[in-house]
């Protein structure tokens, strides 16, 4: 695989069409340290499957509700395509949540939270009675929807280019997932961005809430995902140490998060970090994140990706 190179810099494909794939996978064979001998880096990445079913499911539910604002036939064209994706990556990341249970690690205590965040504090009306008049409350939403999208697609490049997974015996069906899932990040990474842009208003106010949604998403997603890599560390049943004085179980530490970057089994902070001036820039379009090509090869060569165009394929044979 060719290098991450942080902000797009490769030659691109012309116009793309966004559209779901009806992906599986099949979890039996999959251990539950994905990456051998790596519990903190294996579960820093599992975070995402105790976050995106929620979220994605409510970047759905926030997106019909902008739906009659959208005049533009080509945005609408993206936002259905990205509507799609959003829906199959939900339901793919809780087939590993049933994965995850199934060998006894429970995340249903952690995930209730996540429910809450979504459902309720973000939901169609603002939590508590708050008086926020609705179009602004969804185009404060709509923000935040764009900024997790900005960490989504460098995710989602980081994934494709991170060979050090590839050397350290990663499980080849989770590895699929995360860059089938990675490489559509990457595909639509600006249609959340210019759903903002179509529906939040004009000029300052509009760069304004830009603004506020990065700096809202920044902290509240740092939190969630050192809490989820603790939670799964503290729960995870191969983790439980015996014998006298040994009581407990591991937990999360920056220390050995770090060394799993060190080893580029995890994105670096720099990597995750720059991308937040970048957002902030007036001009900035995330059409100038990653690589479209480097995730489109991997979408043609994806096992997974493969297999649905082969069946959407055989389904349409007389």
């Amino acid at each position: 695989m060719e290098p991450h190179t942080g902000p797009g810099t490769h030659s691109e494909p012309g116009p793309h069409v966004i559209a779901p794939r009806r992906v599986s996978f099949d979890w039996e064979n999959t251990p539950l340290h994905w990456i051998p001998g790596e519990p903190v880096a294996t579960h820093v990445i599992n975070v995402l499957h105790l976050l995106l079913p929620a979220g994605e499911r409510w970047f759905v539910k926030v997106f019909k509700e902008a739906l009659p604002l959208v005049d533009d036939p080509g945005l609408l064209k993206d936002f259905k395509g990205f509507m799609g994706q959003e829906a199959t990556h939900s339901v793919q990341h809780s087939h590993v949540l049933d994965h995850l249970a199934a060998q006894r690690l429970d995340t249903a205590a952690y995930t209730r939270h996540v429910d809450f965040l979504f459902e309720k504090l973000l939901g169609e009306r603002p939590p508590l009675g708050i008086p926020v008049p609705a179009r602004e409350w969804l185009r404060f939403r709509l923000s935040l929807v764009a900024a997790i999208e900005q960490f989504t697609a460098v995710l989602g490049d980081w994934v494709l280019s991170a060979d050090a997974l590839d050397a350290a015996g990663s499980d080849a069906v989770m590895l699929d997932l995360l860059r089938w899932h990675g490489a559509e990040e990457v595909e639509h990474r600006a249609v959340a961005f210019d759903m903002y842009q179509h529906c939040g208003g004009e000029g300052l106010p509009r760069y304004a809430r830009r603004i506020e949604g990065m700096a809202v998403v920044t902290p509240v997603l740092l939190w969630l995902w050192v809490w989820g890599a603790s939670y799964l560390m503290r729960h995870d049943p191969a983790l439980l140490r015996h014998g006298p004085g040994t009581e407990g179980r591991p937990r999360y530490s920056l220390r050995e998060h770090n060394r799993a970057v060190t080893k580029r089994l995890l994105p670096s902070w720099g990597e995750l970090g720059s991308a937040i001036p970048r957002y902030f820039r007036r001009s900035y379009h995330p059409s100038q994140e990653g690589s479209l090509r480097r995730a489109v090869e991997y979408l043609a060569a994806s096992p997974a990706a493969r297999a649905a165009a082969g069946a959407i394929g055989r389904a349409a044979l007389p």
